[in-house]
């Protein structure tokens, strides 16, 4: 009987620290898709004018809506969907910025999406 009780209790146990390792997962996959940049660092690291500033504040503001978008989609889709935002923000970039700038804005870019391990 003491052996059917311990081993309940070991299967149990096992059970729960497998589904908390799985939560702790999903939780820390939705917080790498939180894109929250300091608009001011930003600002001086590209050396940006007044125009320059806004316009990029909207593709970040709008960068950061497709991510969010992205965390609530498939595990399948999420690559694609990832490609075409991030695309979609350097095509934005290009548009404004002058070419010391934009190669500067790709290195963090890739920096940050290389540290939250999101690739694409």
């Amino acid at each position: 009987m003491k052996r059917i009780v311990l081993s309940m209790i070991v299967m149990m146990s096992m059970t729960l620290a497998y589904a908390d390792n799985e939560e702790n997962n999903a939780v820390e996959n939705l917080q790498a898709y939180e894109m929250h940049v300091s608009m001011r660092s930003l600002g001086r690291a590209l050396s940006l004018n007044l125009d320059q500033y806004d316009f990029v504040e909207d593709a970040m503001d709008a960068f950061a809506a497709d991510l969010m978008t992205i965390a609530t989609a498939d595990g399948a889709d999420r690559k694609a969907m990832l490609n075409n935002a991030v695309n979609k923000n350097l095509l934005a970039a290009r548009g404004i910025l002058n070419k010391a700038q934009y190669r500067k804005y790709v290195m963090l870019l890739n920096s940050t999406l290389r540290n939250r391990k999101l690739t694409f």
